[in-house]
């Protein structure tokens, strides 16, 4: 047993400081966005909701889920992840019947999971498999639409705030948009 690191209390207290930072920005961010219609996006939207735990391929991890309709077929989700030790990243997981906006959103960086378990973080950012071939995403069948792409961490929490806040936005416009052309 590692007891230096266990009786580390200096490194543990700096980690859980940082473990609140960000849940403090994810709260921030999931309020300025509350306001927000999510309902053209999804039948079910429900209200933003934080979730943390501690063993992500062994590492700590928090996650803030905004529209959280998870149905295969029609659902949307927008994920912010804070994985210890890898990165943030934003992902929207679309179902098998929704708007898959490819063009804006390889615009906007965005990369798509080539997973076949769309909770597989392992395969879709360790071992990135991931493409921004837009003829491999019109050819892949995997039952619903993920997009993955890092976002860029900064000291201040309050920049992050924004930068996330504005990224969802992003992606909700596009979301709304691709929604309109589909009814078209």
């Amino acid at each position: 047993m590692d007891l230096q690191l266990w009786l580390n209390e200096d490194l543990i207290r700096r980690q859980n400081f940082l473990k609140n930072q960000f849940i403090h920005i994810y709260r921030e961010v999931g309020n300025a966005l509350l306001n927000h219609n999510l309902k053209g996006l999804s039948p079910n939207p429900a209200s933003p909701k934080i979730s943390r735990g501690n063993d992500l391929n062994g590492l700590p991890y928090q996650v803030l889920d905004l529209i959280r309709d998870f149905d295969p077929l029609e659902g949307a989700n927008i994920r912010l992840l804070n994985w210890f030790g890898v990165g943030c990243f934003i992902t929207l997981l679309l179902g098998k019947n929704t708007s898959n906006p490819v063009s804006l959103l390889l615009q906007e960086d965005f990369l798509f999971g080539l997973s076949e378990n769309q909770w597989n973080y392992q395969d879709l950012i360790l071992k990135r498999n991931q493409t921004d071939d837009p003829l491999v995403i019109a050819n892949t069948n995997l039952g619903f639409h993920h997009w993955i792409k890092p976002l860029n961490v900064v000291v201040e929490p309050t920049a992050n705030i924004e930068a996330f806040t504005a990224q969802i936005k992003k992606i909700l416009g596009i979301l709304k948009l691709a929604g309109q052309q589909s009814r078209n």
